[in-house]
Order: structure tokens, then C-alpha cells, then sequence
């Protein structure tokens, strides 16, 4: 019973725990920054290929600005 009080008195001490969770907090707010870069990333490619598409079919018509 000793070792077992031993145990988690050192577990409960250590600094291994709240080291994962601030890791573990950093990776989400990393993964969070990432996604809305990747989606402004490609909301503005998918603005410029619509818009090269429209410049493509008016020169396919003859009526390029």
C-alpha cells in the first residue's frame, strides 16, 4: 500500500500531465489556424479559376472585355 501512495503522490507532482494537455491545446489551435488558412486559400483560388473560366468562355464568344 506504501508503493501504491509512493506512486501517485509522484504522479500526481509531476509535471508530465499538464505538459500533454498544453501540447494537446497547442495541436487544436494549430490544426484550427491551418483549416481557415486551407479554406481562404481555397475560396480565393475557386474565385480566380471562376473568374478565369468566365474570361475564357467571353474570348470563346468574341466579347473579351
Amino acid at each position: 500500500m506504501q508503493n501504491f501512495v509512493s506512486k501517485v503522490s509522484r504522479f500526481l507532482k509531476s509535471e508530465d500531465g499538464p505538459t500533454a494537455v498544453e501540447y494537446a491545446i497547442m495541436l487544436a489551435l494549430i490544426v484550427v489556424v491551418c483549416l481557415t488558412a486551407i479554406q481562404a486559400v481555397g475560396t480565393n483560388a475557386s474565385a480566380t479559376f471562376t473568374d478565369i473560366a468566365a474570361d475564357l468562355n467571353d474570348a470563346r464568344k468574341g466579347t473579351v472585355n
